[in-house]
């Protein structure tokens, strides 16, 4: 793959952006570690390159584009705004494959507080268009929807916070639904030690164990051993909320289609109504701009694997080869404008493609 090829490639998109009324930034390449080790946790190493300044502390090689042009736009920009770049950004891989750790990236945000439904239609347009002579596989879902199931829930707050933290690794989040269902049995290292913890108190349990040992302090361990008792106190989390939520990690239909059976669920779990009332006034806006609803994929799960500052819509296009990654990537990520903001917010949405699979796609590289 040549470089002049993906360059060339990168060079129309960002233009086709700016034509579309994008402000064209740019953001440092060297990030602070520690706001994005706020953001995504320890998780972040193992996908991020990670260096020492001597002068700043802990840095990272940029993993992408999102959280310093939020930071940029938070701390000056105007509303509403649109926003495109074009740069490289740095993925550590621990295995040798096809996904490469550096690779150019082209994207579109847009900053937009009175009508969201249709700013998430205007950036999935934009970039279908864009990769339309691709013929590309699109794939949509909405997170605010699992999001808002889970804290519809009537169960313990400390539950629900479990959940959320996990929504993005489908796995885990699939064995704390069935543990918090009483769906499956307490492990046997855990019974021992509720039995070991019934009759006493977590402080005098760790006093007869003798000194401590290891980096957490005794305070910490005293809490979690409390916060296991407390939830095994808990009740289970009631049948027809653990179905509701089951059905909709299942759900993957048309986007039409999907909307009267999110409808169905929204009857059975009211706190869902909101949400789903915002994807069907999505649908709107996606047909507004030319998009086939009654052919648009959905799956509700879609968006768990992927980067965890995503709270509502989220989108990706994929070529026929299952082994190369999406060519384009978006989504809603409102909760981060908040987190970045300093106490301010507004709503936000936005999308990427990767210049280098459109070039290879098209034959150039």
């Amino acid at each position: 793959m040549t470089k002049a090829a993906v360059r060339a490639e990168a060079e129309a998109l960002f233009a086709a952006f700016q034509a579309a009324g994008a402000l064209p930034v740019e953001a440092d390449i060297l990030l602070p570690a520690g706001t994005l080790l706020d953001l995504y946790g320890e998780d972040i190493r193992g996908r991020a390159y990670v260096t020492s300044d001597p002068l700043r502390g802990e840095m990272m090689l940029r993993p992408d584009f999102t959280v310093p042009v939020v930071q940029a736009h938070m701390a000056e920009g105007a509303e509403p705004a649109r926003y495109t770049y074009m740069g490289e950004v740095f993925r550590r891989q621990e295995h040798a494959g096809p996904r490469a750790s550096e690779y150019l990236q082209v994207g579109f945000e847009v900053f937009d507080r009175c009508r969201p439904e249709s700013a998430d239609a205007e950036v999935f347009a934009l970039i279908a268009e864009l990769l339309a002579p691709l013929g590309l596989r699109a794939a949509t879902g909405d997170i605010g929807i699992l999001m808002a199931a889970v804290r519809g829930l009537s169960t313990t707050e400390k539950r629900k916070v479990a959940l959320l933290r996990h929504v993005w690794r489908p796995k885990r989040f699939r064995a704390l639904l069935d543990r918090f269902a009483g769906r499956t049995p307490v492990p046997e290292a855990r019974l021992r030690l509720l039995d070991r913890l019934a009759g006493t108190d977590a402080a005098a349990l760790m006093e007869a164990a003798g000194p401590a040992i290891g980096l957490r302090e005794p305070a910490e361990i005293e809490a979690r051993a409390a916060a296991l008792v407390e939830d095994a106190q808990a009740d289970p989390i009631a049948s027809e909320e653990a179905s509701v939520l089951d059905d909709l990690l299942m759900l993957e239909d048309t986007a039409s289609a999907a909307l009267a059976r999110l409808e169905g669920l929204a009857s059975r779990m009211p706190k869902l109504g909101p949400s789903v009332a915002r994807f069907g006034r999505r649908l709107e806006a996606l047909a507004d701009r030319g998009i086939d609803v009654e052919r648009l994929p959905f799956d509700a799960s879609h968006g768990q694997s992927s980067l965890e500052y995503y709270d509502g819509f989220v989108f990706s296009f994929h070529a026929a080869d299952p082994a190369l990654p999406p060519v384009s990537t978006g989504g809603r990520y409102d909760a981060l404008t908040a987190v970045l903001g300093q106490g301010r917010a507004i709503p936000a949405v936005g999308g990427v493609i990767r210049p280098g699979l459109v070039a290879m796609l098209k034959g150039l590289a």
